[in-house]
């Protein structure tokens, strides 16, 4: 599903603006804004309802062009293993760089790294040109997990958020967590992709 331009352009001045939007990805739609957005991430805390530091956000990028602008050396068989699952529903625990840090505002030494399969997340990405700071919308029935339904969203955070994304019915199965920061790939969360080795 392509946006078209001119709703586009209204999702990039937002973004460029500070904005906080909820956009699909391949798994779970995910409340997001420009990493280098300070705004956007206190928002977003609010939002949760947890302190800064207790959230767990992800780098949400269109590639892997990015990794070394956030992350430190990654050994050769870790990269493969990235380059052989992504884009795809995964979430890669890497080891942080300083610039990260920066841009959180504490130390942050680990950050989940995501190449989501979805035109409309990478296509978002590729025009801001950094990656957006992402973190999942959760449900507040015990029994469903995730908000999969747009009109659903739309209703419990147009006051909240700048703009949902509708990318159509999304998934409510997560994205499988892999650990890479010990330089071992261990699983952390069995989600909707199984890694290839």
């Amino acid at each position: 599903m392509n946006p078209n331009p001119r709703d586009f352009k209204k999702v990039i001045d937002i973004l460029n603006k500070d904005g906080v939007i909820i956009t699909p990805t391949d798994t779970i739609y995910a409340m997001a804004c420009r990493i280098d957005s300070k705004k956007g991430l206190e928002r977003m805390c609010r939002l949760s309802g947890k302190k800064p530091e207790k959230v767990n956000f992800s780098l949400l990028c269109a590639d892997l062009s990015h990794l070394s602008d956030y992350t430190t050396s990654i050994d050769k068989h870790i990269f493969r293993v990235l380059k052989g699952n992504l884009p795809g529903a995964f979430t890669f625990i890497l080891n942080a760089n300083k610039q990260v840090s920066k841009y959180f505002s504490w130390n942050k030494k680990t950050i989940g790294i995501r190449v989501p399969d979805n035109v409309i997340a990478q296509q978002i990405v590729k025009e801001i040109g950094v990656p957006l700071l992402v973190t999942t919308i959760h449900h507040d029935d015990e029994v469903l997990a995730y908000m999969t339904d747009p009109l659903e969203i739309e209703e419990k955070f147009s006051n909240q958020v700048d703009l949902v994304i509708d990318g159509g019915i999304g998934g409510n199965a997560p994205s499988t967590i892999v650990d890479c920061s010990n330089g071992e790939v261990e699983i952390l969360r069995n989600g909707k992709s199984e890694l290839m080795q």
